[in-house]
């Protein structure tokens, strides 16, 4: 087995994974530590080690409130921010390989994951994200850490002002980029095939894996090909900030830190530095203020517009996508709308005067009751957005893959498909889960993994199962044939149409939103 191997910065010992045939590569630095004054900067290179670095144990997770302290209540503390005891630090960009190969010729595909959190929070070294099944299919999972909240994410005009790179903002997408061009630069030395790299990421990860499509700094030399999960679509509500907004919100924060001068706010102590933030969040929260959050930022570089005007006009890389949702991601569309006439308000925005009357008409508007019109535009949010998206994306001849993800999740708390529920399932970690899963669901997450190993050895998910069958075939999305792979209790292509009113409310979006 590839137990030590190079990189370009030293050599690195990686430790046998539960399957002895695995090597995890733990830790691996692929970026300067982000401290002192290259903190609210870009990523740098690595610096050399003499000897070779023990890759055993993960890495610091990026500066945040400790997983797991919060809410014992919230779902997610139950479901996997078990370890209180987490090291963490600003020195905290490296990454994680999990590879089957005996040998560095082996060309094997890569998948590179970004974990979720909103981008303030989340860490690569979550138990559900073990790239064991991943590997034992023939692909090389490689996990990157990347700064969150404040660290990852600040803008400032003295920021601004000192950027020599023009990396104003931003930091934490930059990070991702950086891993993924170590990866182009280093995989080959682990087995992997540089020239076969998919993005892939979950939440805030499926977001960040749709921001680095979008930006004019990537290029498909790097990537080829993307998934995004619940990573929302064309969301025609979502706000990113420009770069003057986002410095607002940083000169706040630095007059209440009481510095002087950007130099001054480097020098304050990393913790100490998170305590004051939260601190400031919580205190904007109170006042009503759009503090409670940072993140992505329409910086004019790495991000030159709102993200979702960057996919009306389909300007992404031109590399197939996967990308869906957890039927528990959003709720449906209309579901909070507290009367008709609020859903008809809601319409009217979305597709627009007359393309809205249409939809309202079709939905029997002026006869049905709130309950009954909300039965007849029935569709989940993030479906919604996601579905848009593809619809402009094969538009343009691009090739898409859509999916719904909606099992039965066992449980005392009787949870539903809900938002990262999907996670257990991709990445087949079940039996690290407390949930008493059965037969049913380690089949539907074999399938699973099957299905994002498979397209991201050739850009098709469809293949054999285990067993040597067939799996059910997944067709590529169309606008004639605009139809998900449901996995449920059991995986199946549903070639069912969305209801009529919900089906000319996305077309009448589209005429709205780029067929103008």
């Amino acid at each position: 087995m590839l137990r030590v191997t190079k990189t370009e910065n030293g050599m690195v010992r990686g430790v046998p994974a539960a399957d002895p045939r695995i090597t995890a590569f733990k830790g691996i630095p692929f970026a300067a530590p982000p401290v002192g004054e290259l903190r609210w900067k870009g990523p740098r290179p690595a610096k050399d080690w003499e000897g070779i670095r023990d890759c055993s144990a993960f890495g610091p997770i990026a500066m945040q409130k400790m997983p797991g302290l919060g809410d014992p209540n919230n779902i997610y503390t139950r479901e996997w921010n078990v370890d209180y005891e987490l090291p963490t630090s600003e020195d905290c960009l490296q990454l994680n390989i999990w590879t089957p190969a005996k040998s560095t010729d082996e060309r094997l595909p890569v998948m590179v994951w970004f974990y979720g959190g909103g981008l303030n929070e989340g860490h690569p070294s979550e138990m559900e994200f073990d790239g064991e099944r991943i590997a034992r299919r023939g692909v090389i999972l490689v996990s990157v850490n990347y700064r969150v909240n404040m660290f990852g994410f600040m803008a400032h005009p003295w920021i601004t002002a000192t950027a020599e790179d023009k990396c104003y903002t931003n930091f934490g997408s930059y990070d991702q980029r950086f891993g993924v061009q170590w990866v182009k630069r280093n995989i080959a030395n682990f087995g992997g095939d540089p020239d076969n790299i998919t993005i892939f990421g979950q939440s805030a990860g499926g977001r960040s894996t749709l921001f680095q499509l979008l930006s004019p700094l990537n290029d498909t030399d790097h990537i080829k090909k993307a998934i995004s999960m619940s990573g929302s679509g064309i969301s025609l509500t979502m706000h990113y900030p420009t770069l003057a907004e986002a410095e607002q919100i940083g000169i706040e924060f630095f007059d209440y830190l009481g510095v002087k001068s950007l130099e001054e706010a480097k020098a304050i102590e990393s913790f100490e530095l998170m305590k004051k933030m939260y601190e400031f969040q919580a205190e904007g929260q109170k006042k009503g203020l759009p503090r409670w959050r940072w993140g992505m930022v329409v910086d004019g570089v790495f991000m030159p517009d709102n993200p979702t005007e960057l996919l009306k006009q389909n300007k992404r890389l031109p590399v197939p996508l996967m990308a869906g949702h957890t039927t528990g991601d959003m709720g449906d569309l209309f579901s909070r709308a507290p009367s008709k006439e609020a859903i008809r308000d809601q319409i009217l925005a979305i597709a627009g005067e007359e393309g809205g009357r249409e939809v309202l008409a079709a939905a029997d508007y002026e006869n049905a009751d709130l309950d009954a019109l909300k039965a007849a535009l029935s569709i989940n949010g993030q479906r919604f957005s996601v579905e848009l998206m593809h619809m402009r994306a094969v538009e343009d001849g691009l090739t898409d893959y859509f999916y719904s993800f909606g099992p039965e999740i066992p449980g005392w708390d009787n949870p539903g498909a809900f938002h990262s529920s999907d996670l257990w399932f991709v990445f087949e970690t079940l039996a690290k889960c407390w949930r008493p899963f059965v037969g049913k669901h380690y089949d539907l997450a074999r399938q699973m993994c099957n299905y994002w190993t498979n397209f991201a050895k050739t850009g098709d998910p469809n293949g054999l199962d285990q067993n040597g069958t067939p799996m059910p075939r997944w067709e590529a999305f169309t606008n004639e044939a605009p139809y998900s792979m449901n996995f449920e209790d059991t995986s199946y292509f549903n070639a069912k149409p969305e209801l009529p009113a919900v089906k000319l409310l996305l077309e009448k979006a589209a005429d709205k939103a780029w067929r103008k």
